[in-house]
């Protein structure tokens, strides 16, 4: 049984045999065994021969009617390479010597021959790279699994398990029998992200190495809640997780009733709940399950999605159709924030060495002004339709601050110019995303309408942990008194500016936090939309008595693994089956 962590992207549970739909796309990554393990890995490697010689045999036999002398030729080059000892000896003598999988011996003695084919001068010997390249395909095709089983046609349940998933790929999936997405690569706004989403189908990705561990049939679980996947799990594990899946569809179908209900406290306290979205098709999402609005409206995949680089209408398009959408209810659109994880297809960044230390987010966009004076003047136009509100992410200090104000209000000159109307009175507002930002709040607040505290990266940066590298993933905690402290002199500092304050991160999506984000202050929340529900509950269930006694108690204790657990069993009170 092998458990892998990656980031949960669309919640839920699956468990269904695996589907490998990319493996022949990448070079396998090295993996070592242990010496008792080469006798086997050896084997295998016979056997992907021979399969693959059989396969190819009897495609030979169905084509030998009417298929041409090129044809058959083809089949006779790729036989021979399959049936060539002396290749399958360089395959063994490498897991043999070096003690490495037959997935990447195969891959390495293969690609080697076909790097040497392309150097020859000759064209004819040249072109015969592209066969070793093939027969490399076939043969992993039998050591992970059916590959090119045609998803669009499937007849059973399976996970589907890729390296990255591409539009044709994810275009054909039928939530019928697509019962769970797990990636090694992958965030956010990946493929695969958008389509479980959109579809409702359980998601995990940035797994990095979990198609080195699942050959095709294993059995899968994707737990889209946790962002964790097991291959081939034990009996007991299985029966497990049937049980929490099916108290996960009682509560989902329990939930639905308090959809449009509010968000108050036992004790009568309104707490404001909004969605994250980065599409616009998500706003609708927002509205059926209950939420007062958009508090991030995040706007990358205008150009992370596209061949080209979007024009003002194409960014007004989207930003209108979503406040139309939202009618009055707030829509918080966030200026860009390309750079580290995310970029542009134009290919604007320069390899950085640390990414998200670098040129990214507001600092990006105050270094290319043409672009973010292009948004701007899009978000200024939808103004007019709703209750727009802007807000600029990652600000660390004063100075960029009053620089992206300037910038907006040279935008606002240039509108009056054109005598294009928008809303003159619109709110401006910033994400408190770093350190620099918390402990220097009480200024910046003197200079915006809002706060929103983006949990993810303050913690990221809090703690200079890479939330998306697996290998520190388990020092990345919100519940760590470092990233506390500077939450709650966040939400002081805003309280004593009057200006309004909200949390955006991944933190108000997990039940645990609530009782204590609510005993700190914090009176609007914005969360991932399928959460909304859930989160409402638990809101409903309490009392602002129940949270500050529960705020107290974290307050008092000096390590992560206590307040975690403490919460953790706090909510596990409340609403146990989200558990």
């Amino acid at each position: 049984m092998e458990i892998k962590k990656g980031i949960a992207v669309s919640p839920g549970i699956s468990i269904a045999k695996s589907l490998i739909i990319d493996s022949e796309d990448y070079r396998i990554p090295r993996r070592a065994i242990a010496s008792s393990q080469r006798l086997t890995e050896i084997q295998r490697v016979r056997n992907a021969f021979k399969d693959a010689a059989g396969e190819l045999t009897h495609m030979e036999v169905a084509q030998s009617q009417e298929g041409s002398g090129k044809i058959k030729d083809i089949f006779a080059v790729h036989l021979r390479f399959l049936h060539d000892r002396s290749l399958r000896k360089k395959v063994t003598d490498l897991i043999q010597d070096d003690l490495v999988t037959a997935e990447y011996a195969v891959s390495t003695v293969l690609r080697e021959i076909a790097s040497h084919f392309t150097e020859v001068k000759d064209a004819y010997i040249s072109e015969r790279a592209a066969d070793i390249y093939d027969i490399e395909r076939r043969l992993l095709k039998q050591l992970l699994g059916k590959t090119r089983e045609d998803v669009g046609r499937l007849t059973h349940e399976v996970v589907v398990v890729a390296r990255e998933l591409s539009p044709t790929q994810t275009a054909g999936f039928n939530r019928q029998f697509v019962k769970g997405i797990a990636s090694d690569a992958g965030g956010r706004t990946s493929h695969a992200a958008i389509v479980a989403r959109s579809l409702g189908i359980p998601a995990v990705v940035a797994l990095e190495d979990l198609t080195e561990y699942v050959r095709g049939g294993d059995t899968v679980i994707v737990d889209g809640n946790r962002g964790i996947v097991i291959v081939n799990p034990d009996e007991e594990t299985i029966a497990e997780y049937e049980n929490y899946s099916r108290e996960f569809v009682e509560l989902e179908h329990r939930l639905d009733t308090i959809r449009q209900k509010p968000a108050v406290t036992r004790d009568g306290t309104r707490i404001t709940l909004m969605g994250n979205i980065e599409f616009p098709d998500e706003a609708e999402v927002v509205l059926q399950k209950g939420g007062d609005g958009i508090g991030l409206y995040r706007t990358e995949f205008l150009y992370l999605n596209t061949q080209r680089e979007p024009i003002e209408q194409d960014h007004y398009e989207a930003y209108a159709r979503t406040v139309r959408t939202l009618k009055n209810r707030p829509v918080v659109i966030r200026t860009l924030d390309l750079g580290a994880d995310k970029y542009t297809q134009s290919k604007r960044f320069a390899p950085e060495p640390n990414p998200f230390l670098g040129l990214r987010s507001i600092r990006f966009c105050l270094q290319n002004l043409m672009m973010f004076k292009t948004q701007i003047r899009a978000i200024l136009r939808a103004s007019v339709l709703g209750n727009v509100k802007i807000m600029f992410p990652l600000i660390t200090n004063r100075q960029e601050l009053m620089q992206a104000k300037m910038i907006l209000h040279d935008v606002m000159e240039d509108l009056d110019d054109e005598s294009i109307p928008y809303n003159r009175d619109i709110d401006v507002g910033i994400m408190i995303e770093t350190p620099a930002a918390a402990l220097t709040a009480y200024v910046l607040a003197q200079e915006v309408d809002f706060f929103s505290i983006g949990t993810n990266d303050l913690t990221q940066y809090t703690l200079a942990v890479d939330r998306g590298n697996e290998l520190v993933s388990t020092l990345y905690s919100a519940a760590d008194p470092a990233v506390l402290r500077l939450i709650r002199t966040v939400i002081q500092d805003a309280h004593k500016a009057q200006i309004d304050l909200s949390l955006c991160g991944e933190m108000a999506s997990e039940p645990e936090y609530i009782m204590l984000l609510l005993g700190l202050g914090v009176r609007t929340m914005s969360l991932s939309p399928p959460m909304l529900p859930e989160i409402k509950q638990i809101i409903r269930s309490v009392t602002l008595e129940d949270c500050n006694r529960v705020t107290r108690k974290v307050l008092g204790m000096s390590t992560e693994r206590h307040i975690a657990s403490y919460l953790r069993n706090a909510a596990r009170e409340i609403l146990p089956e989200a558990f």
